[in-house]
């Protein structure tokens, strides 16, 4: 399975992966055995038999399949979506001064007419050096008495029914068959 972004490994280790691949496709040139190859390079049999395959059809450059995909927005996109976001969720039909996933994924929808997934937006981000920002205490503001009183009062009409106070029954069709005793003649 191929994984965006070579699998979430940073640049360095994508780099020597790289290297690796042309130095088995040199190796290769040279007429040098998988198994030979694959404990020098100290890599997996079965990999240096794929990467002989696709060089043997296609050359140097097709031991290395590169990048899984291009990212849908470009780093020129990308920078006018920060600047969208800097304007702040209010400035795009929020209620409220928090971003989170879903809501940058529909503003890239309506933007730039591209499709991301939450996953995809995370990666997105993170990529650009964008992070998770949660707050590392509690806001002064913050109302304690209004807040026992939500929870009092608000938070119980939220919840659903608990749990029922009989044994419940793993057949459909007859209710006690779980805590029946068998019947013998």
């Amino acid at each position: 399975m191929r994984y965006a972004q070579g699998g979430g490994l940073t640049d360095e280790r994508r780099i020597f992966r790289e290297k690796l691949r042309m130095e088995a496709a040199e190796r290769f040139r040279h007429g040098d055995e998988n198994t030979v190859i694959a404990h020098d390079l100290r890599i997996s049999v079965r990999s240096v038999q794929r990467r002989r395959k696709a060089w043997s059809q296609g050359g140097p450059r097709a031991a290395s399949k590169g990048p899984a995909s291009l990212p849908l927005l470009s780093d020129d996109l990308f920078t006018v979506l920060e600047r969208e976001l800097l304007k702040g969720p209010v400035a795009h039909g929020r209620p409220d001064q928090t971003w989170t996933l879903f809501p940058i994924k529909t503003l890239i929808g309506r933007r730039f007419h591209k499709s991301y997934t939450v996953q995809g937006v995370a990666a997105l981000l993170k990529r650009h050096g964008w992070s998770c920002q949660v707050p590392a205490r509690r806001a002064i503001e913050r109302d304690e008495a209004a807040v026992a009183g939500w929870v009092k009062e608000t938070w119980p009409s939220g919840e659903g029914p608990g749990r029922r106070s009989t044994p419940g029954s793993s057949s459909r069709t007859r209710p006690a068959s779980r805590w029946a005793l068998p019947r013998f003649p």
